[in-house]
């Protein structure tokens, strides 16, 4: 079911990132289908996706249901520990506060998203809440992985939504 990256000790570390956000833009457009704001978001541990997961909250009624708490909830099950330390998470759309509260709470290293979020991302735009030096962890940003087509699909996503007279 989860896909893993063969890591010779050669491949470009863009290449990766691409391929794991590959698989984050895919749950994203799993999300569209389901007329949900698309964001997808897996998780990576040891070069395998451990978990992946997209926004859910019209289906489950639940605020709360983001790609990345869904994924993080998944990937703690997964390795049997709330401590993510040795995960990657990648996400297509730059994290909110809770999200980001959430990331750091599960001791998440690495977040690689790729479209920002002018209006309420807490990894650059608005807030820098995951390099925080109050907070007692951090986590490593890699921005702008595959920005195009991530920002693509919310774009077309809202362009239909106010198309139908919604927010």
């Amino acid at each position: 079911m989860f896909h893993s990256f063969d890591d010779d000790s050669g491949t470009d570390e863009l290449l990766r990132h691409e391929f794991f956000m590959h698989h984050a833009l895919q749950q994203a457009q799993a999300a569209d289908a389901e007329n949900e704001v698309p964001v997808g978001a897996v998780i990576v541990h040891n070069q395998q996706i451990i978990a992946a997961a997209h926004n859910q909250r019209e289906q489950l009624h639940d605020p709360t249901a983001h790609a990345e708490m869904i994924a993080i909830t998944q990937a703690a099950e997964a390795i049997g520990d709330w401590r993510l330390e040795k995960c990657t998470l990648y996400v297509t759309l730059e994290p909110c506060c809770m999200c980001a509260g959430a990331i750091l709470q599960a001791r998440v290293p690495i977040v690689v998203y790729g479209a920002s979020d002018p209006k309420g991302g807490a990894a650059e735009s608005l807030y820098q809440l995951l390099q925080d030096d109050r907070l007692n962890h951090q986590c490593s940003v890699i921005r702008n992985v595959m920005r195009e087509p991530c920002g693509e699909i919310l774009t077309e996503f809202f362009r239909r939504q106010r198309r139908l007279g919604k927010k």
